[in-house]
């Protein structure tokens, strides 16, 4: 366990499950609907996808999207690897806030549908309608889970010189994002 510095990334693992830390990516996952998961394909070519998504107490994540985009495909191929920010765009220069999240991302099962359903539906426009059938064959769509693995939220800036900041990360305990869900 350390604090934020060069030899180490500068990633902060010492308050990875502070109340205040914990409270503060909790506020982040609740108030932004949108987040941003990178994926790559089996040659190396990185694509990132703005998309509507929801969670659940475990802090997996769950979007629907087309099997042939992009980021799906990829998943498809890169036993779903992939990494997702999610982040606020409406605050200036230095003082954004956001989470980091690493991790694997498949097809929901279609026994889970009846539980993410309303999960979308909670955070989505009011009065839209869904059933498992919208995500299953013939539906060129499918619902997406991620499980995240190691998540991080945005640190402290440090001042490296008077006019050099670094911004630094805190890696989270996912097990204590979990428990005081």
């Amino acid at each position: 366990m350390s604090i934020a510095t060069a030899e180490n990334g500068w990633v902060n693992t010492v308050d990875g499950q502070t109340p205040e830390v914990i409270i503060r990516a909790r506020k982040i996952l609740e108030g932004t609907i949108y987040g941003t998961p990178s994926t790559s394909s089996p040659d190396g070519l990185p694509w990132v996808s703005p998309l509507f998504f929801t969670y659940d107490s475990d802090w997996n994540l769950y979007w629907s999207s087309a099997m042939v985009a992009q980021h799906s495909q990829n998943l498809y191929a890169n036993q779903g690897r992939a990494a997702i920010a999610i982040y606020s765009t409406d605050r200036e220069e230095g003082k954004g806030q956001g989470l980091y999240l690493s991790g694997t991302a498949a097809e929901v099962e279609t026994e889970d549908m009846d539980r993410v359903i309303p999960l979308l539906l909670k955070r989505a426009a009011k009065g839209q309608q869904r059933s498992p059938a919208d995500y299953l064959a013939p539906s060129p769509r499918r619902l997406y889970r991620f499980q995240p693995q190691t998540v991080w939220i945005t640190g402290e800036r440090i001042a490296f010189s008077e006019t050099v900041l670094i911004d630094t990360k805190i890696q989270l305990n996912l097990a204590s994002l979990v428990t005081r869900f």
